[in-house]
């Protein structure tokens, strides 16, 4: 199959490309950006015109499991990657080079997850793991954990870790402070966070592995990042895009879909999260897209189930905080392409990087309408998961086609 993509805005942060230009692709793979190649003859081509293209989006965290459903969902967001975290009942594959979406996993950092013996990471490695983490279940037992990081160091494997206390955060639903309290709901302090990311901290320093923080929440552990990125360790960060927009005080009156993991914190905690976007400090936004049926959030807030859907969501997300920031879009559009590209090919030792539109690489595109707004409802979203916090909200950016290893996979109907 050989696609041509013509007159598009190409936006390819990795290189550093923002212009008017055409993309040729065959074989799966980028042949050319710009210039034509010498006798070349498109099989399809599709006019770009008015639109923006981009690389296909990288998710650092989306719960897909087996769900076709949720890979459909997937590309409708124009999302190409996604990496998948590690779950007790998952078997752990090689990647799913499917054309559904690209699917990586994350092996656990100790056997089942359970945080006393360390897992078998040379094997899950050789089955197709880019990294390993603990998921949502911290290891409680640091000796354990520095010797997991030091086996990783050993191999350069990355780990991934979300920073969270289990005692600090045991039975809390909301984060601490003025307005939880308000409401009557058990909180979690922002310590529960701040201590185990300095716990992390200083074991990578103490190993030297490669650490991937997951899903920070809190001003402190932004600026904890910060430093030792100005160290020149190896540390990345990412944070979901639910915490780029949304405070504690959007929970309102106990509204279940505000009910996430890590909670929402205060409106400072978020501007320190805008701030680490725009200095650097924060590699990417992830969706954290959560398989979750209407049941799992129609409870009160206490026992709702966690999390929210977000694939679908992710690139318009960030294209409003670019707009409220006034970002220019290659600098936006890097947190969610090369950004975490670059996390997830280091941490996986490849020699390639997703999210980018260098020639040779696989042609995974995203091609998009910047003007386009939407309106957040059931009736517009493509999965069967809906549950999410943006029900009712208006967002710009909408997902006009995605193209997987050269196929046109997802196309929106007119």
């Amino acid at each position: 199959m050989k696609l041509h993509i013509q007159q598009g805005r190409v936006i390819d942060p990795a290189n550093h490309l923002d212009a008017l230009a055409d993309v040729w692709i065959a074989q799966g793979r980028i042949v050319a950006v710009g210039t034509a190649p010498e006798g070349f003859v498109a099989d399809k081509v599709f006019d770009a015109s008015g639109m923006i293209v981009l690389p296909g989006l990288v998710d650092l965290s989306a719960r897909v499991g087996a769900s076709g459903d949720a890979l459909d969902a997937a590309l409708a967001g124009g999302v190409t990657s996604v990496v998948q975290p590690p779950e007790v009942v998952t078997t752990v594959s090689a990647p799913s080079l499917s054309p559904r979406v690209n699917v990586y996993h994350l092996g656990a950092l100790t056997e089942g997850l359970q945080g006393q013996a360390l897992s078998e990471m040379m094997r899950l490695t050789a089955a197709g793991c880019v990294g390993f983490s603990q998921g949502d279940t911290p290891v409680q037992d640091t000796a354990v954990l520095l010797r997991a990081m030091q086996y990783a160091k050993t191999f350069e494997y990355g780990v991934w870790c979300r920073p969270q206390d289990p005692w600090l955060a045991r039975d809390g639903v909301a984060a601490s402070g003025a307005y939880a309290s308000r409401l009557g709901l058990a909180g979690i302090p922002v310590e529960a966070e701040t201590i185990a990311c300095q716990t992390l901290l200083s074991l990578q320093r103490a190993t030297g592995v490669r650490l991937h923080l997951c899903r920070l929440s809190s001003a402190e552990a932004v600026d904890m990042v910060r430093t030792a990125k100005k160290q020149g360790r190896p540390i990345t960060c990412d944070v979901s895009a639910n915490h780029v927009h949304l405070t504690d005080i959007d929970i309102g009156f106990y509204d279940s879909h505000f009910r996430l993991e890590p909670p929402l914190r205060g409106q400072r905690d978020r501007d320190a999260i805008r701030l680490g976007l725009l200095d650097g400090t924060i590699d990417a936004v992830c969706s954290d897209h959560t398989l979750l049926t209407d049941e799992d959030k129609q409870q009160p807030f206490t026992n709702a189930v966690p999390g929210s859907m977000g694939l679908e969501l992710l690139l318009s997300l960030v294209l409003k905080w670019s707009q409220d920031a006034r970002v220019p879009l290659s600098e936006a559009f890097k947190l969610v392409t090369c950004g975490p590209g670059r996390v997830l090919a280091e941490s996986a030792n490849w020699s390639f990087q997703p999210g980018c539109l260098s020639i040779g690489n696989q042609a995974d595109v995203c091609i998009i309408d910047p003007d386009a707004y939407w309106l957040v409802s059931r009736e517009n979203l493509t999965g069967v998961s809906k549950c999410t916090p943006f029900f009712g909200r208006e967002l710009p950016g909408r997902v006009c086609a995605t193209v997987l290893h050269g196929q046109v996979v997802w196309e929106r109907m007119p």
